[in-house]
């Protein structure tokens, strides 16, 4: 499940948050996702195997705690990139009791939210 980039509005399943921030190999990659990456390089860096890594950026994903982005290569192999896409998390009480959670994000300029919509072009085509 990929989240609209464009949005932005969507509240993420508090679950899902819950269930990456508790992860360890999640936490990893998100000490280390200081810049965009590849699940290669993200595998590199952090020391998890490759079919661990695909696991656990899903889920990051999932939780939209991160965001995919397309790197455009001249050859036509293109390359998918993983950023972390928040500043805070917030989870909180409402007014009838129960958990909520918020995700401050950073501000992205118009060519990173092009980027990002012409990622989510590529997946459905």
């Amino acid at each position: 499940m990929v989240r609209d980039p464009l949005s932005g509005d969507d509240p993420p399943d508090l679950q899902s948050v819950l269930d990456a921030l508790d992860d360890a190999d999640c936490r990893t990659i998100i000490r280390h996702l200081d810049e965009p990456m590849t699940a290669t390089e993200v595998s590199e860096e952090c020391d998890i195997p490759m079919s661990t890594t695909y696991r656990k950026l899903d889920l990051l994903t999932e939780a939209s705690l991160l965001v995919e982005g397309t790197e455009i290569r001249p050859d036509g192999h293109h390359a998918t990139r993983y950023e972390v896409d928040f500043e805070a998390v917030t989870i909180g009480v409402t007014e009838q009791r129960d958990l909520d959670v918020s995700i401050d994000r950073p501000s992205h300029s118009a060519d990173e939210r092009l980027a990002s919509l012409w990622g989510e072009v590529r997946k459905e085509t």
